[in-house]
């Protein structure tokens, strides 16, 4: 593993493979390591770090604000989590990359895609976060970290972040910058002395900016109609990402190459032939 600081935050990364460069976006909410490629959900079943690397360069990193990576306490939009990505290929000296997004991540991959679309040569949106139920859930998340604050303070979050493993998604009351409290003392200092009320107010923020709709986040759709950009959507079909965000992104996005497969049928074999043809045509 490397680090690179990027917009003035470290970010945890790694590359493997040959061939053409991959920009993967890790799946996961605010736990959105490299690991989770391998560990969570059907990642598990798909095992694309075991096949995709044999095709191309895959660029892997932890999100801002989890895993390894830093954070830096603001209301923090889809324009942030941009800047990370397209700060990355700058320090790998990469002008254009296919884009891949897993999840959340998936949201981020869009967001690159309509504000850089110039570095971005094919892209592959596997299981799109979205639908009623994960925006009511997303901010859930906020209201229960905030309602957690104004009881007990800021020092009682980074106590609890010391005695706990669990990212925000598994553990509200932790905020969205569990992780970094967890590893960072300096961080934890500065966290700790800032205006309670103003920390609030970024928290009563953020989940408008980041889950602001009943389908999928991280674009416009007046942006998206106008990609020309060469995508696979590979649907999910569950609370956290739903068939409808899926297909609400093939409307959007011209062009766009909808793979309607039931969940079952998603193979290690099948599923990395399919992406790894995909990026190659």
């Amino acid at each position: 593993m490397a680090t690179a600081v990027i917009d003035g935050i470290k970010t945890r990364y790694e590359v493997i493979g040959n061939g053409p460069p991959l920009l993967m976006f890790s799946p996961g909410g605010f736990d959105a390591t490299i690991e989770k490629w391998r560990t969570q959900g059907i990642y598990v079943t798909t095992r694309f770090l075991d096949h995709l690397p044999s095709h191309f360069t895959c660029i892997l990193f932890d999100r801002r604000e989890t895993g390894q990576s830093g954070g830096r306490v603001e209301r923090v939009t889809w324009h942030d989590y941009v800047a990370q990505a397209m700060g990355l290929l700058d320090h790998l000296g990469i002008e254009k990359a296919h884009i891949m997004g897993g999840c959340m991540g998936c949201s981020v991959a869009m967001a690159v895609a309509t504000q850089f679309p110039e570095r971005v040569d094919k892209m592959v949106l596997f299981w799109p976060v979205g639908g009623a139920r994960y925006r009511m859930t997303g901010h859930q998340r906020f209201a229960e970290h905030l309602a957690f604050v104004q009881q007990n303070g800021l020092e009682a979050v980074v106590a609890l972040a010391k005695e706990s493993n669990k990212a925000f998604g598994a553990d509200p009351r932790g905020g969205p910058w569990v992780s970094v409290l967890r590893h960072d003392e300096e961080f934890a200092k500065r966290y700790i002395s800032m205006n309670v009320d103003h920390y609030k107010a970024i928290i009563a923020g953020m989940p408008r900016g980041l889950i602001d709709r009943d389908t999928s986040p991280g674009a416009e759709p007046e942006d998206l109609v106008r990609l020309d950009i060469p995508t696979l959507i590979v649907p999910g079909a569950d609370f956290s990402h739903a068939t409808s965000a899926a297909r609400y992104l093939q409307e959007c996005i011209p062009g766009s190459d909808y793979w309607d497969i039931p969940v079952p049928q998603l193979t290690a074999d099948n599923t990395n032939a399919r992406i790894a043809d995909f990026l190659k045509a």
